[in-house]
């Protein structure tokens, strides 16, 4: 009962193609690509330094008198 053979493994993908089709497979992986892509993206925009905003002091008011 250890590991399944290649034999199985072959009834595996062809149960899963049967089910599922080809081109359903192929648009879920597009779907899977697509999403490591923009999550790479974000990650990479995370590491770039964003530009410091000029905060500028308020003047404290003067006294009159």
């Amino acid at each position: 009962m250890g590991s399944l053979s290649i034999w199985h493994w072959l009834l595996v993908i062809v149960v899963v193609m049967l089910l599922f089709g080809r081109g359903k497979i192929s648009e879920l992986m597009g779907d899977v690509a697509k999403g490591v892509k923009s999550f790479k993206k974000g990650l990479a925009e995370e590491d770039t330094p964003t530009k410091p905003l000029d905060h500028k002091v308020p003047e404290e008011p003067t006294k009159a008198g």
